[in-house]
């Protein structure tokens, strides 16, 4: 009878030796997967910030885009109706030197056909011709 409780007694120690060393192994692996959780848990959290900030830029952006998007159309639609007048006044300017250019020319007969005749003490002067001419094509 002894004996038989050595036995039991035998196996029982080394039952709990064996629960003992899986039972330390599991507390191990949860206290890993505890971890691993609490970096995931972690980074989700910075990443969820990060997007946060994210957007937070992307809607600025965003905004910024819309009024450039205004500005940009404001500024074309100024464009056409100064376009009208700058093509005017280019007409204007390209007659004058065309009219200018007829009139030093030297063609007396061809230029300013509808005024009278210059008196007779009138003569051209070459060099403002050409400086008028040389302001207006600039």
């Amino acid at each position: 009878e002894a004996e038989a409780e050595a036995e039991e007694k035998a196996y029982c120690d080394e039952q709990m030796t064996k629960t003992e060393a899986k039972k330390s192994e599991l507390e191990d692996d949860v206290a890993k997967m505890t971890a691993k959780i609490d970096q995931s848990a972690s980074k989700s959290a910075q990443l969820k910030e990060e997007v946060k900030v994210l957007q937070e830029e992307l809607a600025a952006l965003t905004k910024e885009q819309a009024e450039m998007d205004k500005i940009r159309l404001e500024t074309h639609e100024d464009y056409y109706v100064a376009k009208k007048d700058l093509e005017l006044g280019l007409t204007g300017v390209r007659k004058a030197l065309s009219v200018l250019r007829e009139y030093y020319s030297g063609d007396k007969e061809a230029a300013f056909v509808q005024q009278p005749a210059p008196p007779v003490k009138h003569s051209k002067s070459g060099g403002a011709g050409s400086g008028i001419i040389g302001i207006l094509e600039v």
